[in-house]
């Protein structure tokens, strides 16, 4: 079969996932938060979506969906160096989609999608086109997002070990701009959160491909193969490492330089199991099967994420459950002629995107344990109490 239809279905299956999960989401505050008050280019994206197709859960995440697909195809554009042949380049797309990591910057509206975007356009455009493009781009970047600031620490590296004098002085410039437009967090004092860094990279990649994406960089440092992606992908892991020494990492800001690392991984892996002979590839065959399983297996565990609430007493430790319950509370408010409530600020927020605006009419509070006595609005799923909220009529003379 054609591998460009192999590619073309896996983007297609893909795609379907995700706009099917979007129906099971809510907004959550932090999504609202970024509608409301923020001026990044993301928001602007999210807005337009919402101005164009309607306020609605599909409107909201489409811009990262779409953003996804086209990183995905830049992905493998990329890749072509590294994997000559097709076929490996389909696995590589294959185990970056199933990435967990990568289905959640799929559908939370993050900057963590618009970042792997915008990475993986800067590498194709600096390896199929004239470095005079790169430029350009890499000047539209400094005024996008502060978190492109290690993106131009990495190329000033990059530069400085290539002698490239023009590159490096260009960076040199971007990466001075950038920390007086926005500033350079590396407050706190000591507190040890290198551990928890580590334990959400591992989250992000699954530990057996983050432990290897860290050989493999470790592995290329020593036998001098380094090229712009090996900088760009490095310097974003040790500086997060660095800091993470002193404050707790804001994740979705670093893991995307990572994700560049992806096809380095891929390409040693390769050239390590075709250089052995057949009786020597049982270990290799099951580092990958077993990688790929445990892919599967995250996947399925985030594609059917609500089922998680029949195993776990209190709902709120679901890590999902701040995606959960503002649409369905929204709808239960309509069905009882509610249009507008007064609760706490994070939930009145969510609220307003379904159409529950705030007023002092009624008031919405909260049930810390469940009372099948009292008639209170109720958010459940397959009979599961996830929320519940008594409803009170304010009677103003």
């Amino acid at each position: 079969m054609n591998h460009k239809i192999i590619l073309f279905f896996l983007l297609g299956i893909d795609a379907l996932i995700l706009i099917f999960q979007t129906s099971q989401l809510s907004i959550s505050y932090h999504e609202a938060l970024l509608l409301h008050q923020d001026n990044s280019l993301l928001s602007l994206l999210v807005n337009s979506s919402l101005h164009i197709f309607g306020q609605n859960d599909y409107a909201l995440r489409t811009p990262m969906v779409l953003l996804h697909i086209l990183s995905t195809i830049l992905l493998y554009k990329i890749s072509i160096p590294y994997l000559p042949l097709a076929r490996n380049r389909l696995w590589l797309i294959l185990i970056f989609i199933l990435l967990p990591g990568i289905i959640s910057s799929a559908l939370i509206v993050n900057s963590a999608g618009i970042i792997i975007f915008a990475l993986f356009l800067f590498i194709y455009i600096f390896q199929k086109y004239k470095i005079t493009y790169a430029y350009i781009l890499l000047a539209i970047y400094v005024v996008i997002d502060s978190d492109f600031v290690y993106l131009f620490l990495a190329l000033l590296l990059y530069s400085f070990y290539k002698k490239d004098k023009s590159f490096l002085a260009f960076n040199l410039f971007l990466f001075s701009l950038s920390i007086y437009l926005y500033g350079l967090n590396i407050s706190g004092i000591p507190k040890g959160h290198f551990l928890d860094t580590i334990g959400l990279y591992s989250a992000i990649f699954t530990p057996i491909i983050y432990i290897y994406i860290f050989y493999v960089l470790y592995r290329r440092f020593l036998l001098r193969e380094i090229d712009i992606v090996w900088f760009i992908a490095t310097t974003g892991l040790i500086v997060s490492l660095i800091l993470s020494f002193r404050q707790r990492m804001i994740i979705e800001d670093f893991a995307p330089y990572l994700m560049l690392a992806l096809p380095l991984a891929a390409q040693t892996f390769y050239r390590s199991y075709r250089v052995r002979l057949k009786i020597f590839r049982k270990n290799y065959k099951l580092i990958f099967i077993l990688s790929l399983l445990f892919l599967i297996l995250n996947a399925l565990v985030v594609f059917f994420h609500k089922e998680l609430y029949f195993v776990l007493k209190n709902p709120k430790k679901h890590f999902a459950y701040e995606m959960h319950i503002a649409k369905d509370l929204a709808s239960e408010l309509n069905k009882r002629g509610i249009d507008c409530i007064s609760t706490n600020k994070k939930m009145a927020l969510r609220l307003e995107f379904y159409g529950i605006k705030k007023c002092e009419k009624f008031t919405l509070k909260k049930i810390p344990v469940y009372d099948p006595k009292n008639n209170s609005v109720t958010v459940s799923y397959k009979n599961k109490i996830l929320y519940q909220a008594y409803v009170t009529k304010i009677n103003n003379k």
